[in-house]
């Protein structure tokens, strides 16, 4: 028995309802990892999609680049990248999924109005600078996917470490408790029969004498 823990009935009474509550608590928490682990596979799909996605845009993007270099030249193109230089805000908040924070990020979004003038422009470098605007959302949009798929992935962990802790140390803890404290009461309850049978075997012998 575990050193402190008197083997009393209201302490038994106690373990018992201890262990209904950690098996209560271990099922909530596997029922919370097998709905993060539905919302992980589903984020592994938009995160490949996503991938793929970036990866025709990368292409698009730097082969528009060439052509302008190869129709323009490379001090236009050049020129034309500097006025298109700022800062891009991006959004972002805290999306609660089963209870885990989730960092949502929003992409920039762009009008379209260049922030040049596309006068003395060519056609390919106007269409290089579109094509790498969308080359800046499908990086964003892989950051936003695989943040999230991050974020949800540590949490499964952190939910399976406390289902294990709960399923391979407390549960079977506070089961070896009750065990040790019903084994004490079962034994002193037989002894107080035993006591109690000798008891009425002297009486009634003493009656018997009598």
């Amino acid at each position: 028995m575990a050193e402190n823990i008197a083997p009393t009935r209201s302490n038994l009474l106690q373990r018992r309802d201890q262990v209904k509550l950690a098996i209560r608590g271990a099922d909530l928490l596997k029922r919370k990892r097998d709905a993060l682990v539905g919302e992980f596979f589903a984020l592994v799909k938009s995160s490949l999609e996503a991938r793929r996605e970036l990866s025709r845009a990368s292409r698009d993007a730097y082969f528009a680049l060439f052509l302008a270099n190869a129709w323009d030249g490379p001090e236009a193109v050049g020129s034309l990248a500097l006025a298109e230089e700022r800062t891009l805000e991006i959004g972002l908040k805290m999306e609660n999924i089963f209870g885990v924070k989730v960092p949502q990020v929003q992409p920039p979004t762009f009008d379209d109005a260049l922030p040049f003038s596309p006068v003395g422009a060519g056609a390919s470098t106007l269409e290089a600078a579109r094509q790498f605007r969308k080359l800046v959302e499908a990086i964003t949009k892989v950051a936003a996917t695989e943040t999230r798929l991050r974020r949800i992935g540590e949490e499964i962990k952190k939910t399976n470490r406390r289902v294990n802790a709960l399923e391979q140390l407390v549960i079977p803890g506070i089961n070896y408790e009750i065990r040790s404290i019903r084994s004490v009461l079962d034994q002193r309850a037989l002894e107080e029969v035993t006591t109690l049978k000798r008891i009425k075997a002297k009486l009634e012998a003493r009656e018997k004498a009598g």
